[in-house]
């Protein structure tokens, strides 16, 4: 097997040493690119951006932004990966580099600051920068700040959202949101936007072992489940959004990682004529981009899950497999009543609402992975993401609340309500849903079946939120639904 390698800047290199743990972040920066550095080690703050080369949407590569601080170097054997150094272009022997257009917005428009987050808004920006479909936004208003009726998006089209991830520590953001708007297209002779043409770099299968432990990425399914079998310590990895903490955070560590975020058993998205099925390895970011809007639920969840450059890594099956009680995705598969498909010699269909059985805990066996996702059609017409957290963007939720409702000639005829943070595990709102069902949808059947929403779960008191706050959320979030739904009927209705 070769020897891992990775290509940073256009060079490649080995990745021997060091320890399979190793971070991105750590690799690059004791090769001296420090432009990368640390915030929070666990993906908050986007100080550790980088691009990195990845099978595109709509063109054969996409230039996406991720944290460096949660990705092990060693999961990027065989890829590209650009720094905020390798931007600028490189002049004649004597000469400064060339500032990339995003390096030279953030230079003239001040949105430096004192630079330390300076170099992963870059990365953050140029991902953006090179987004396919990005184009200047024609539906302008002249009294509306940028020119653009929408504040989250420019005049160049430049989604905002994609620097969700990234914190100032200098409070200065409106020079940045003046640089990104600011920014124009790539153009034709630019590199890393000539780059797009070419396919990514393929998955290569990896055995990187030392003295401190093995980091593995098996090139099949097959091959993924018989190291399960025989390695019954494996940590498995996707994204590495939730273990990357444990690394940094905790000082975990494993005897054996194994990768499944590149497997193509598990990176496939089907939409049937009573099904979609998503694979548990494709990122958030790529089933956004695919489905495009088509399963409306999802699409309200996903710019409220964490951050663009978490969303670049983390996968469903990665969230789902966490077990955890406010991991955002549960609540909404609950609402659309999907399944997961879990694999191991032979394959089962679990029912996403029979899956979670504790605190962590699930019907997963041992040796099993989650090879799909499925969500059953026809969807219900009304849904809804309620997402209560102490900040708008990159938060974890105190409540997390998915409605999908069938309304009727005025009647709820079904009704699936998904809560995360209010139990040991994300749960359907029974109770609720059986309170709505059969009955008008009028503001005495809302109230009466918000007082028992409100009593749904076990909610605790923790330093996110009190159990009180909590059960006063869940009330407020179907009041909430009802006031938005009608407020849409009022407006449909001609004068």
């Amino acid at each position: 097997m070769v020897a891992a390698r990775i290509t940073v800047n256009g060079k490649e290199a080995p990745i021997s040493p060091v320890a399979p743990h190793t971070t991105v972040l750590d690799f690059l920066r004791e090769r001296g690119l420090t432009g990368t550095k640390e915030g929070c080690a666990e993906g908050e703050c986007g100080a550790c951006s980088v691009l990195v080369a990845r099978p595109g949407v709509d063109k054969p590569t996409d230039w996406v932004a991720v944290n460096a601080c949660l990705v092990p170097v060693a999961a990027l054997d065989g890829q590209e990966v650009v720094t905020s150094e390798g931007l600028a272009t490189a002049g004649e022997p004597g000469t400064p580099p060339t500032l990339h257009p995003v390096q030279e917005e953030m230079a003239v428009r001040g949105g430096s600051q004192c630079g330390y987050c300076t170099p992963g808004f870059i990365c953050s920006m140029a991902a953006e920068y090179y987004r396919p479909g990005r184009c200047a936004n024609t539906d302008t208003d002249s009294d509306s700040d940028h020119g653009s009726g929408d504040p989250e998006h420019g005049p160049n089209g430049f989604d905002l959202h994609a620097l969700s991830g990234n914190l100032c520590r200098c409070t200065g953001y409106r020079p940045i949101r003046d640089a990104a708007f600011a920014v124009g297209s790539p153009t034709e002779d630019d590199p890393l936007a000539r780059r797009r043409e070419r396919p990514a770099p393929e998955p290569v299968a990896t055995a990187y072992v030392r003295d401190e432990g093995a980091f593995l990425r098996p090139g099949t399914l097959a091959e993924a489940l018989r190291l399960l079998r025989e390695r019954a310590d494996a940590v498995v990895v996707a994204g590495s959004t939730d273990w990357g903490v444990e690394v940094n955070i905790r000082s975990r560590r494993a005897n054996c990682v194994v990768a499944v975020d590149r497997l193509p058993e598990l990176r496939q998205l089907h939409v049937a004529s009573d099904h979609v099925e998503i694979g548990a390895a494709m990122t958030l970011t790529e089933i956004e981009r695919r489905l495009d809007g088509s399963v409306p639920l999802l699409a309200g969840l996903f710019p409220q899950f964490a951050s663009r450059l978490i969303r670049n890594s983390a996968t469903l099956g990665g969230n789902l497999g966490t077990g955890s009680p406010i991991g955002d995705s549960a609540p909404a598969l609950l609402a659309l009543e999907a399944s997961v498909v879990l694999a191991a010699d032979t394959e089962r269909e679990v029912p996403l609402c029979d899956y979670f059985t504790g605190y962590r805990q699930s019907v997963r066996r041992p040796g099993e992975l989650i090879r799909a996702v499925r969500i059953p059609l026809p969807l219900s017409p009304v849904a809804a993401f309620h997402k209560i957290a102490k900040r708008r963007f990159d938060d974890i939720s105190s409540v997390a609340v998915a409605f999908a409702l069938d309304i009727e000639d005025g009647t709820v005829r079904t009704a699936r309500i998904g809560l995360g943070g209010v139990s040991a595990t994300p749960i359907r709102a029974l109770a609720t849903e059986r309170a709505l069902e059969g009955e008008p949808w009028a503001a005495h059947t809302v109230e009466a079946a918000a007082r028992v929403l409100q009593a749904e779960g076990t909610p605790m008191d923790d330093h996110r939120a009190s159990a009180a706050y909590r059960c006063a959320m869940l009330r407020q979030s179907l009041l909430k639904l009802y006031a938005q739904t009608t407020e849409q009927t009022t407006e449909a209705v001609p004068s």
